[in-house]
């Protein structure tokens, strides 16, 4: 009998180390209210959760391996936006938002996002303290951000992003978590956003928003892309 519960004892203890040990992965499979992969497009890593690391790779752009949406979301330029995290965000890093208005001739639901047709939206700021980094979408389960009021109308590519850094001290450390949302931006403006980049190119694995130690004597952070138009 002894010998069974120290069995069973040190079974359980190995079962939590692992859990505690296992990696946590996630993945941005739907907007707020949807079903997953309904306004999203299905990514690469819907199975494995696992995170991006090449930032020279078409992947960065969407995360996708072809598979388009099939469906698209009709949001009013200047209201919020939401993307569910499956599950919650578990590593430290930030959030970053990007749109691609569709060219003229092609379509929503096949176009690739390719070229230079990226701005930047949004882009969560570093918290610092005692040397290192923290970003508050650390363990959010849902995070939005705000359609510029004066972005045009017309149809677009939302880009999620979130840059886990929890390894970035080495190259190709850092693990981008990517979805791209089909929307119809509709009560838009007249602005000209800009900077535009392309995915890949907008980024270098040696950019110090992608690699970088997090955990000590960092005295401030500057990510990864352009500036962000704010319109």
């Amino acid at each position: 009998m002894k010998l069974s519960s120290a069995l069973s004892l040190s079974l359980a203890a190995s079962a939590v180390n692992a859990a505690v040990l296992q990696p946590r992965h996630y993945t941005f499979p739907a907007l707020t209210g949807s079903t997953d992969w309904q306004y999203v497009r299905t990514t690469a890593n819907y199975q494995s959760n696992a995170g991006l690391s090449d930032v020279s790779s078409p992947q960065i752009r969407c995360y996708t391996t072809g598979t388009k949406g099939s469906q698209s979301q009709t949001v009013a330029a200047g209201s919020s936006v939401g993307f569910k995290a499956s599950p919650n965000i578990f590593h430290p890093g930030p959030l970053q938002f990007y749109m691609a208005k569709v060219p003229s001739g092609q379509s929503l639901e096949t176009w690739d996002g390719s070229g230079n047709v990226w701005f930047k939206i949004y882009s969560e700021p570093a918290s610092v303290s005692g040397g290192q980094l923290s970003w508050g979408s650390l363990n959010k389960g849902s995070v939005s951000v705000t359609i510029p009021r004066n972005v045009p109308s017309g149809d677009y590519l939302l880009r999620i992003e979130h840059i886990a850094l929890h390894q970035a001290s080495n190259v190709n450390g850092a693990q981008f978590y990517i979805s791209c949302a089909q929307i119809k931006v509709t009560g838009g403006g007249s602005g000209s956003p800009s900077p535009l980049v392309s995915f890949p190119g907008a980024y270098k694995s040696s950019d110090p928003g992608i690699k970088v130690n997090i955990y000590s004597g960092a005295t401030s952070y500057t990510a990864p892309g352009p500036a962000v138009w704010s319109g």
